[in-house]
């Protein structure tokens, strides 16, 4: 019979965004970020270990996963695996609740939750940060989506302290309205846009600038200041969005609508509706208001042109164990 666990993890949005990398092995950012954990965008995941398995399996969605997605998946089981002294091979079943590949965080969800179901099947007794440092190493941003509420990942700590949560998920009603203006993957995956990053003219600018943005951030949140976290959140979107303009060769994330959604948030705060955008690698467009203003912003969003689909998430706690597998 095979051992088998199941975990779901919550996606995360950047208001101070990773983009680049100092080092791929091990896995060092080349700057700190800060993300609030999503409670309605999240991948849930079954992992079943079992002597037999001729090989490694995942099932992403539904469908048979392809070979990229499938490598990844197989390489971080190894690592679980080596900490647990094992060579079973496993079957994984994921679903995510949004969008896969769009710029909504689908890999730090999934890969936050690989490693938790994968270390409770095999029975090992991580420590979120250990299992943080783990994700990281396949889905930088997975680190982040190991705490709940308000986190940081701090580039410059040792591997068993490199993510803390700045506040719980109850600290504020901070909410984030997703507008989705494509379901399709983005033509260049995050991990390639980290790759590229060091061919732009632009990104030294942009880490000179990330102390001061950072500590702005972590003001915001303590103060739960929306204006000062907006303002914060809308900068960094746009100069991560310059570094992949201006990339060799460059990188163009944006649609049609992606624009009309960042004229109209700009409109709607004119008119005294607090709402501010941000924008991970791909054209969905993050809006961040509070609890009270939710509905309005979302029912707006909806009317906008090209826009399929709204998600509307609050901040979410950690990854969680769940006795309802998915296989």
């Amino acid at each position: 019979m095979p051992t088998r666990a199941t975990a779901i993890a919550g996606a995360n949005i950047a208001f101070i965004k990773y983009w680049g990398r100092a080092s791929s092995s091990p896995l060092v950012p080349l700057n700190s970020s800060i993300s609030m954990t999503l409670d309605a965008a999240h991948t849930t995941t079954t992992v079943a270990f079992a002597d037999d398995y001729a090989d490694d399996s995942l099932t992403l969605n539904d469908a048979p996963a392809g070979a990229e997605a499938m490598l990844r998946a197989s390489r971080h089981l190894d690592r679980v695996r080596a900490l647990a002294g094992t060579a079973a091979r496993a079957q994984v079943v994921s679903r995510n609740s949004f969008p896969a590949a769009s710029g909504i965080a689908s890999s730090a969800s999934g890969f936050a939750a690989l490693t938790v179901a994968a270390a409770a099947a095999l029975g090992l007794q991580l420590t979120p940060q250990q299992m943080a440092a783990l994700a990281r190493e396949e889905s930088g941003s997975a680190a982040r989506s190991l705490l709940g509420g308000y986190v940081e990942w701090d580039a410059h700590a040792p591997d068993q302290a490199c993510v803390r949560q700045l506040a719980p998920e109850t600290h504020w009603d901070l909410v984030d309205v997703i507008a989705i203006v494509s379901e399709a993957a983005k033509p260049v995956s995050s991990l390639g846009g980290h790759a590229l990053a060091h061919t732009s003219p632009l990104l030294g600018a942009r880490i000179a600038a990330l102390e001061a943005a950072l500590a702005q951030t972590r003001d915001a949140i303590a103060r739960r200041d929306l204006a000062m976290l907006g303002e914060v959140a809308e900068a960094d979107a746009l100069s991560l969005h310059a570094i992949a303009l201006t990339s060799r060769p460059p990188i163009l994330y944006w649609q049609p609508a992606t624009l009309t959604i960042l004229h109209a948030v700009h409109r709607w705060r004119e008119e005294g509706l607090p709402a501010y955008f941000t924008i991970d690698a791909g054209p969905n467009v993050h809006i961040l208001t509070t609890r009270a203003y939710a509905e309005a912003v979302a029912q707006r969003v909806r009317a906008l042109e090209g826009v399929s689909n709204v998600l509307v998430c609050g901040s979410g706690s950690a990854p969680r164990l769940t006795d309802e597998h998915l296989a």
